[in-house]
């Protein structure tokens, strides 16, 4: 009966580590920005998130902060670090519009890093301070129709240290979805790997106006 058990908890073990790569092991990050109006106008509005609400005034939000391989990358990776607290997530909403979102970025990305849940969350937070989001974005009051090609151009002028190569933005639909730049693990431009520099193939796409 013990030797049985002994397998079943091994065979348990060995099962839970198949469900995700080890902590800490990547070679890059991505750093994910998301265009909040328009994350909104398909998907949050019918939702009811608060980041919708007209209170808010988010442009380009923190989507995630995600541990890459040069070609891949890990997800739901095994780890013993405890969860952030409801008030860590929380406090996250500021710049990723909401905690659970936070939360949920910890358990699917942030613990591949490596790193303690508030070390993740405040490498996250220096992370998105690291970008200069161009100013012609913060102002975007309607809605508008523009080459793909803009954006890139826009992010590329304001953050002088930032290559093409560095740098991808992706679609959903006929609307521009998100901002994304590769960084190192010291949070410096690099270049992105194959499977991420796959930019919108639409000549133009919409993005709606910050409310």
């Amino acid at each position: 009966m013990r030797a049985l058990l002994m397998l079943a908890l091994c065979a348990a073990a060995t099962a839970a580590r198949a469900e995700g790569e080890r902590a800490g092991v990547f070679d890059y990050y991505l750093l994910a920005l998301s265009w909040s109006p328009n994350w909104c106008a398909t998907t949050g509005d019918a939702q009811g998130a608060d980041q919708c609400d007209p209170r808010h005034d988010f442009g380009f939000t923190l989507h995630g902060l995600w541990p890459q391989y040069e070609t891949g990358w890990p997800s739901w990776c095994p780890s013993t670090t405890r969860d952030p607290s409801r008030a860590e997530t929380a406090a996250m909403a500021d710049i990723m519009g909401s905690g659970s979102l936070a939360r949920h970025q910890w358990q699917k990305h942030g613990r591949c890093s490596g790193l303690s849940a508030e070390d993740y969350l405040a490498l996250s937070r220096r992370a998105y301070a690291s970008v200069t989001i161009p100013p012609v974005f913060r102002a975007l009051d309607r809605a508008v129709t523009l080459p793909v090609s803009v954006v890139e151009e826009a992010f590329l002028e304001s953050n002088p240290g930032l290559a093409p190569d560095q740098i991808t933005v992706t679609c959903d639909g006929s609307m521009i979805a998100e901002v994304r730049l590769c960084l190192t693990k010291d949070l410096q431009p690099r270049r992105c790997g194959p499977d991420v520099i796959r930019d919108c193939k639409l000549a133009e796409a919409m993005m709606e106006g910050v409310q």
